[in-house]
């Protein structure tokens, strides 16, 4: 029969349900974020909201000056669109 603390020191060696939990989150955060880098769409946005004027814009939710202003309908029907 094992030793008390044998039994122990092997039930502190496997993870617990919230440390297998945890570990399952980082590694779905590990994969959605390497194929976020490895997506061309996400990239470019990345690129779009980096440049101080875009990210001006997106703040306000304005244009620019040569840009011209869609309605909310139109904004979202155009991004149904592009979603597929």
């Amino acid at each position: 029969m094992p030793a008390a603390r044998d039994v122990q020191s092997t039930a502190s060696q496997a993870p617990s349900a919230e440390s297998r939990r945890i570990m399952n989150d980082v590694a779905a955060a590990r994969t959605t974020a390497m194929s976020a880098l490895n997506n061309d769409r996400f990239r470019v946005m990345l690129e779009q909201i980096g440049n101080p004027q875009s990210s001006g814009d997106l703040v306000t939710m304005g244009g620019n000056s040569d840009s011209t202003v869609v309605d909310f309908k139109t904004a979202l029907s155009r991004y149904a669109e592009n979603s597929e």
